[in-house]
């Protein structure tokens, strides 16, 4: 058996091919989606995440700025440029690109974001309302694992999907959307994380695998059933002499022992991570909708 590989980044084009005739349609009606980004310091990977994302917008045709902060900004001075953004009617989504530096507070610049406009649905509101089995938004990559799912024909509905990996940005709110009982959700849902016992005996019960651990190749392929769907989440830099970079990235899966074993599974990179951004785009149109009244089919 050699496994289908599940590209995320197909799957985006296509989502984003359906976003970018959304936001035609919306402006049309007078209705242009906005994003507010804002970056505090010059840390690389953020600056990378931003440019992407921004492109993304562009992309699209959503309205976007980005608001460019100095590292040693005060939370003072952060909070009141949350307060203008959430006033501001031009935004219908807003994002803090994280980590922030370390004086100041993660939660409280989270908590200042109105949660209409929380466009990685990261406030305790929004996430709240997940729990609940009511979401405003969903999270921007469990959301994205969940439409890889779907739209590669392995909907979770009466599946067990095992979740390795217990964070507030993966984990949880993919337990969260995956156990509601709606269409493409509904499954049997077990989270594992450092603290399980007999590990390899769980995930070995899963007909869907979610390894979100941040572990390179933490899951071998004698911990998977043959047929089973693997969704890796894991992105690891790792030293590689013979890349320009000096590094690669790969993912809390041993790729290449599963694909011969498994039914389907992501690549690293190339699977889940183009559909975050991807994501965070739906969540800028969806909030736009909301917050106007303003739909189109």
């Amino acid at each position: 058996m050699v496994a289908k590989i599940l590209s995320g980044r197909e799957i985006s084009a296509k989502v984003r091919q359906e976003l970018k005739e959304k936001v035609t349609k919306l402006k049309a009606k007078g209705l242009a989606p906005g994003l507010a980004m804002v970056r505090v310091g010059e840390d690389p990977a953020s600056v990378s995440y931003v440019k992407q994302k921004g492109k993304t917008t562009e992309e699209l045709g959503i309205y976007s700025e980005t608001v460019v902060l100095p590292e040693e900004t005060s939370e003072e001075k952060l909070l009141a440029t949350i307060a203008e953004l959430n006033n501001d009617p031009r935004f219908h989504g807003i994002l803090v690109q994280l980590p922030l530096p370390r004086h100041i507070s993660q939660d409280r610049v989270i908590n200042a974001i109105d949660p209409m406009k929380d466009a990685d649905c990261f406030h305790p509101v929004n996430v709240g309302r997940l729990l609940i089995g009511d979401p405003y938004l969903l999270p921007c990559t469990p959301h994205g694992v969940q439409q890889i799912l779907i739209r590669s024909g392995y909907s979770p509905e009466g599946k067990h999907v095992v979740i390795c990996g217990r964070s507030n940005l993966n984990g949880k709110p993919l337990f969260a959307i995956l156990v509601q009982k709606r269409a493409g959700a509904n499954a049997t849902v077990t989270v594992c994380h450092t603290g399980t016992k007999n590990l390899p005996e769980i995930t070995r019960s899963a007909d869907i695998l979610v390894a979100a651990m941040g572990s390179p190749k933490f899951i071998k392929a004698n911990m998977v059933k043959e047929g089973a769907v693997v969704i890796d989440v894991g992105v690891n830099r790792i030293e590689d002499a013979t890349k320009k970079s000096g590094f690669r990235l790969i993912g809390d899966t041993d790729f290449e022992a599963l694909k011969e074993k498994v039914e389907a599974i992501t690549p690293v990179p190339g699977g889940v991570g183009p559909m975050t951004v991807t994501m965070l785009m739906w969540n800028t149109i969806m909030a736009a909708e909301t917050q106007t009244g303003i739909t189109v089919g």
